[in-house]
């Protein structure tokens, strides 16, 4: 028996706003999009032409709250064929949260506070 990782889901509060975060900080575009017949929810999967693996954002149109994320100990990762570029993108956006020199990889934060590793290539 197989298994083939296909997505992983992240709920979010501004759909519009995630969607243009991780167009700009990763290059996911959306591929695909649910939206419930009474509009309480839409999904949407991203990804990019890399991998068949999606990003799954989920908005909840009676969500008010922020998602506690707990104490945030998971992550997606994301390998950069060009670290340096990718890593002055994400400066620049003010998004880089956490570096680890001795590692060589530093994370990001989406919107909605979720964490994403960026390593480079090997």
């Amino acid at each position: 028996m197989k298994f083939q990782m296909i997505h992983e889901n992240y709920n979010v509060a501004d759909l519009s706003r995630s969607l243009a975060f991780y167009e700009e900080a990763l290059g996911l575009t959306e591929k695909r999009r649910i939206t419930a017949d009474d509009g309480s929810f839409i999904i949407v999967y991203v990804g990019n032409e890399t991998t068949d693996f999606e990003l799954e954002l989920t908005w909840l149109r009676d969500r008010e709250e922020s998602y506690s994320l707990g104490d945030n100990e998971f992550h997606l990762a994301f390998q950069a064929d060009d670290f340096e570029k990718a890593h002055a993108l994400h400066e620049k956006m003010g998004c880089i949260c956490f570096e680890n020199h001795d590692m060589g990889i530093y994370f990001i934060a989406d919107p909605d506070g979720y964490w994403l590793e960026v390593v480079p290539a090997k």
